[in-house]
């Protein structure tokens, strides 16, 4: 069977991507995602299960068994069918040559942050941008090749962060820049002519792969690096986290974990040098305020299983 138009994707944002283009732009032939069972062996943060597709569109959804596409059922749906073009939504893995050579247009994907391609190539690109502190952050629609996120750009769309901005926020911009991107080159895909700029005068550098213990929160940090770590790993994410030290407990054997969803800076002037960093000044209306190396945060919203109190310390 020949299918035209695909989309690769394993979580909500695909399912969105998929809407968007049935509704607006043209007919999805295919979408390529992840059984459920491979989520067990990877962690992928905001994962959706798309066969709900077929029930709304009709659209025939393909469950992969790996997420590197090189199970047997796969490797086997690749050979016995064309393909034209291929459009990546939220697939965190490095597609196969093989798969990749299926598509007679290529397959296209999103790669940004806040120079240009090969600059901060790697995982977690946005959530990087937010952590470090960036204020800008370019889009890349680019055609993939055997290479992670290599210069192979197709268009570009910039987008602020501001400091209101959590993960969640900044993915709302992504998306609708993703939105226009993709208008454009199913639109150059309609003409018969897809223009790929290959030249780069950038140099490599990489962001690293982020895990869920990454998120820990040092209250020896400055205020601005707490807050940034803090909206740069919320929902969808696993959250930033910490544990409550109280009466001379190891607070972190009794797993006395504070996720932290959202926070923001509280005051920088009042004297809080009789507390320590990490230590809860007070609390109103149920938020915690925490003193930090330079300042102190408002903890707004925290999930725990255990009660924090004013004079805790968060470790």
């Amino acid at each position: 069977m020949h299918y035209k138009v695909v989309v690769f994707g394993v979580k909500d944002t695909s399912e969105n991507i998929v809407e968007f283009i049935q509704d607006n732009i043209c007919k999805v032939d295919l979408v390529i995602t992840i059984s459920p069972e491979v989520t067990k062996k990877n962690q992928v943060s905001g994962y959706k299960g798309l066969g709900i597709l077929t029930e709304r569109y009709g659209i025939p959804v393909h469950e992969a068994d790996s997420y590197f596409l090189t199970d047997e059922k796969t490797v086997e749906f690749m050979k016995n069918n064309t393909f034209d073009i291929g459009i990546s939504m939220g697939w965190q893995r490095l597609i196969p040559k093989e798969v990749l050579d299926a598509f007679k247009y290529g397959i296209y994907g999103f790669h940004g942050n806040s120079g240009y391609l090969p600059f901060g190539r790697g995982r977690s690109p946005l959530n990087w941008s937010i952590i470090l502190g960036d204020t800008r952050f370019n889009l890349n629609l680019f055609r993939y090749d055997e290479k992670a996120d290599s210069p192979n750009v197709f268009a570009t769309e910039m987008f602020s962060i501001t400091p209101h901005d959590d993960i969640r926020t900044a993915q709302y911009k992504n998306m609708i820049c993703s939105k226009n991107l993709i208008r454009k080159l199913l639109k150059a895909y309609q003409d018969g002519n897809i223009s790929i700029k290959c030249g780069s005068k950038d140099f490599d550098s990489w962001y690293n792969k982020r895990t869920e213990a990454d998120g820990k929160v040092d209250f020896k940090a400055r205020t601005r690096d707490i807050y940034n770590l803090i909206r740069g790993v919320a929902a969808p994410f696993p959250g930033a986290f910490a544990f409550v030290k109280g009466n001379g407990d190891n607070a972190e054997d009794a797993g006395m974990k504070v996720t932290i969803w959202q926070a923001h800076p509280f005051d920088e002037m009042i004297d809080f040098s009789d507390y320590a960093p990490g230590e809860i000044i007070d609390i109103f209306d149920g938020k915690p305020i925490v003193r930090t190396v330079d300042g102190s945060l408002l903890i707004d919203r925290y999930e725990s299983d255990t009660v924090i109190n004013v004079g805790d310390i968060l470790v």
